[in-house]
């Protein structure tokens, strides 16, 4: 049986073509091209890609839970993946470009399930566990899922919102006991080591069709499956594996990395960035399905982590928990951070720890496959600065009023083009003609460049509030804010004004142990800010409502309002 899967592997490896470069159009004004070496885009698929070097490292551990010590190699992930392709297509009976929704938390499942619905001919619908039911039927509605694969403790929501919609489509639990009438358990499916590998030599999937079907935030309305191709997806690894980017050294006899794998990954950043590209790359991945910071700690210290990618919440906890000491840091020589901006001042508590670690900010979203710059290795630490452009990707910053491109320093919306750009959402051509405009991605980011090709963000255009008729950035004050001692967190935003239209209210989360008056808050922004960015009126709350990336909920705030 074993030689059956590797010959399954060698037949998936052996459908590539010669790679194709990538080149931007050097003769546009005012564009902001890379340094880095313009990238070439091996015409493989997903799996293929992830898997073409299994035979470097086959013992070496894949993914192993922080919690409980279970995990796998890469070969039992391998012949796991391939396993649950071929009974996806035999049991199920499900064909080329199906959408099966994966609802999981981070567990050492999560690879073999991901990659053996890719290996199927399918797409992988990827979704918060913790989502209700309700958040859930639109997800499913969007993709028009064929199988669920989750967990006992996401299943009641799951059945709860195909009820809903009255379908009746399999579900496949992970868990191996007491499962649910009427649900199929996943080791049936992942670990039928007899099943007749033969059918996966029908499927036919091309490395331009949709590889992956996450989902934009929703932070701004309706939720929006974002279709990723092969080729996006494998762009934005080979921009990575520039040496100046984010390359994590491969796999070798005498040396594996370790990373802590706590970034969700049904969000692109823990998706693509951490999962399929660590992975491909031999790394080990040690899973944390939340965020406890005490196995987070230990981890770290346990396998001597040198790379750390994070959200700005964790980069905040590493900043400012008084348990995390620099003992715990002394290993640790990068903190990639992204989803959100990370305030200068909790980089500068991480470096003070340890003075040896880089801090790069990245920059990117889900449609861009995760990333489209970050602060290269070796450049001095920037804290304001998402760093530098990924080779073959370019950006224009475009005044939201004229139309026109901008040059250095000058501020307008960040348009960014590249072959890791998304095709375009699912099933939505009116949002698709909203944000893309001849192969440029227009972000709702607004943000400038220095003469060094730095990029840095100021705000979203459509959080920017408009004081008889200036615009206001939130970030620009929550970033002044955040310096108070007595701060903890905050968020601003526009409330109606009779006599000014709109007027920014400061929402604070104070630290232990101290308080603060309203006249304190608006004192210390509005004696540092122009008047017409004056904070006018300031409430207490015990938590700023963030999405799992990290990022501001505003629309929740609104309640508190």
């Amino acid at each position: 049986m074993a030689s059956a899967l590797r010959r399954s592997a060698n037949h998936f490896l052996k459908r590539r073509i010669l790679p194709v470069a990538y080149r931007g159009n050097s003769s546009d004004a005012n564009i902001l091209k890379s340094n880095l070496k313009d990238i070439k885009v091996p015409n493989l698929t997903i799996d293929e890609y992830v898997w073409q070097n299994l035979d470097r490292w086959p013992d070496k551990t894949s993914t192993v839970c922080a919690f409980t010590g279970h995990g796998y190699t890469y070969a039992q992930t391998h012949r796991m993946s391939v396993c649950f392709a071929a009974s996806l297509r035999t049991k199920l009976k499900l064909q080329d470009g199906d959408k099966v929704a994966v609802i999981l938390p981070n567990i050492p499942e999560y690879p073999c399930t991901a990659l053996g619905i890719i290996e199927a001919g399918c797409v992988p619908a990827t979704m918060n566990p913790a989502y209700t039911a309700v958040d859930l039927k639109p997800l499913f509605e969007i993709a028009e899922c064929k199988a669920v694969v989750t967990t006992k403790l996401s299943y009641p929501n799951v059945k709860a919102a195909l009820i809903e919609m009255q379908q009746n489509i399999p579900v496949i639990l992970v868990d191996n006991e007491n499962l649910p009438e009427g649900t199929i358990k996943f080791a049936e499916f992942a670990e039928d080591f007899a099943i007749d590998t033969n059918c996966l030599k029908t499927v036919k999937r091309s490395p331009k069709d949709i590889g992956i079907l996450p989902y934009s935030s929703g932070t701004t309305g309706l939720p929006k499956a974002v279709a990723l191709t092969h080729n996006s997806i494998i762009a934005l690894h080979e921009m990575m594996f520039d040496p100046s980017a984010v390359s994590v050294p491969e796999t070798t006899d005498s040396h594996q990395s370790v990373i802590p794998a706590v970034l969700p990954f049904f969000h692109i950043f823990g998706l693509n960035i951490v999962m399929l590209n660590l992975m491909s790359r031999g790394v080990k991945l040690v899973t944390l399905p939340s965020f406890k910071p005490e196995v987070f700690l230990e981890t770290i210290v346990k396998y001597r982590v040198r790379d750390l990618y994070v959200v700005p919440p964790i980069a905040m906890f590493l900043a400012k928990h008084p348990a995390v000491t620099p003992a715990h840091m002394e290993s640790v020589r990068e903190v990639i951070s992204g989803a959100a901006a990370l305030p200068a001042a909790d980089a500068e508590t991480i470096v003070s720890k340890n003075n040896k670690i880089q801090i790069r900010q990245g920059y990117g979203m889900t449609e861009t496959s995760g990333a489209i710059s970050v602060l290269l290795r070796g450049q001095p630490n920037n804290h304001a600065s998402v760093g530098s452009v990924f080779g073959s990707c370019r950006i224009r910053v475009v005044d939201p009023n004229t139309g026109e491109n901008v040059g250095v320093g000058k501020e307008g919306e960040l348009w960014l083009s590249g072959p890791n750009i998304m095709q375009g959402y699912y099933r939505n051509q009116q949002a698709t003609d909203e944000v893309m405009d001849n192969g440029w991605f227009k972000s709702g980011d607004i943000g400038k460049y220095d003469e060094n090709g730095l990029v840095y963000l100021t705000d979203r255009i459509k959080e920017l509030i408009k004081v008889k008729g200036f615009q206001v950035a939130p970030a620009e004050l929550e970033a002044i804010l955040l310096t108070h001692p007595a701060v903890a967190d905050c968020a601003i935003m526009g409330i109606p004004d009779a006599m000014s239209g709109e007027v920014p209210k400061a929402f604070v989360v104070t630290k232990p142990g101290k308080s603060l008056a309203d006249e304190e808050v608006m004192q210390y922004v509005n004696t540092k800010v122009i008047s017409y960015k004056n904070i006018k009126k300031v409430q207490f709350i015990d938590t700023i409502p963030k999405s799992p990336a990290g990022k501001i909920l505003k629309k929740e705030l609104k309640k508190y309002c």
